[in-house]
């Protein structure tokens, strides 16, 4: 039995995670949840770390279940999804009593993927052929658990990374890398 797939995704993962941790640089705790502000003083409608981060590590508990693996430490925490999911709304949280705290949500994030990326070379190929469990246009678009995977590891990192780039850039951070 062949473990080449997993291989593959784990190293372009480990991209996407590389990318997270420098996202952080310089980012305080009292801004993590911050909406950033314009140069006309409005608050800027886009997604913070916390928000950006705290969605992100969902993903790495559902991987393991498509995987047959266990969650572990990518688990999600209790009351996560109601906070996270996808077409939930980011809200700017100045007193810190929305969302968890930012050593919470990064350190989950980054140990959820990291736990991913190591799980990830022992799963045979054949289960990366298996049909995506998910429904609707995300099955239609990926219709293989390989697909879904590489893409929750890769383009789903990357697309709310960019968000955090753009954030950093509007909170005076500069650039991370």
């Amino acid at each position: 039995m062949s473990h080449t797939f997993g291989k593959i995704v784990a190293s372009a993962g480990q991209i996407s995670l590389i990318y997270g941790e420098a996202m952080l640089k310089g980012v305080s705790a009292q801004q993590f949840a911050r909406l950033a502000v314009g140069r006309d003083g409005t608050p800027v409608q886009s997604n913070h770390p916390a928000w950006a981060y705290g969605h992100l590590a969902l993903y790495s508990s559902r991987c393991m279940d498509m995987l047959g693996q266990p969650q572990g430490v990518a688990a999600r925490p209790a009351g996560w999804d109601d906070l996270f999911k996808n077409g939930t709304e980011c809200r700017d949280d100045p007193a810190g009593t929305i969302y968890p705290a930012m050593e919470a949500i990064s350190s989950h994030y980054l140990n959820g993927y990291k736990a991913l990326l190591a799980a990830l070379p022992g799963v045979a190929d054949d289960v990366f052929s298996k049909p995506n469990p998910a429904e609707g246009r995300m099955k239609e678009l990926l219709p293989t658990v390989g697909g879904m995977v590489t893409f929750l590891l890769t383009g789903h990192p990357m697309s709310h990374l960019g968000q955090v780039s753009a954030w950093r850039r509007f909170m005076g951070l500069g650039s991370a890398m």
